[in-house]
């Protein structure tokens, strides 16, 4: 019997995840940051631009990572993730 899937991110986290660079932008509404889960295995944020990746089922929301990851296009991001 096939294994049951589980997301790649509870829906209950992704809800509560906001980019931490883009919860300071004030002219982005009222709820600035929020994530999109993009390829299963990247959290893009629209506002920021910035991309974290999950690796191991955990969300990598450090400034450093997203930046890394901003100027690479949503097509070109790596599946998975590269470690480290």
């Amino acid at each position: 019997m096939a294994e049951a899937q589980h997301p790649p991110i509870d829906p209950k986290l992704l809800d509560i995840l906001r980019c931490p660079v883009a919860v300071h932008y004030k002219d982005k509404g009222d709820d600035p940051g929020r994530l999109e889960l993009v390829k299963g295995c990247w959290l893009v944020s629209a506002d920021s631009g910035y991309k974290y990746p999950i690796r191991d089922g955990l969300p990598v929301m450090l400034v450093d990572e997203g930046a890394r990851w901003k100027d690479t296009s949503v097509d070109d991001l790596p599946v998975p993730p590269p470690a480290e």
